[in-house]
């Protein structure tokens, strides 16, 4: 389960590097700032898709 754990915290980076060079690169260069808004918010719902699964898989488990 620890892997699953470290995805996560992958997913959320990737989501927060994307989000920084969204705002960074806004007014130079707009089609690598969609291209990382697209990455980020991916990478944003991959970490609430995984975790919400790992805990229902988690909790299921338990029971």
């Amino acid at each position: 389960m620890k892997y699953f754990r470290i995805f996560e915290i992958a997913y959320l980076v990737i989501a927060i590097i994307s989000f920084v060079e969204v705002f960074k690169t806004w007014s130079e260069d707009r089609n690598r700032a969609y291209l990382f808004l697209i990455f980020g918010v991916f990478s944003a719902f991959m970490f609430f898709f995984r975790r919400y699964y790992r805990n229902k898989f988690s909790n299921r488990n338990k029971q």
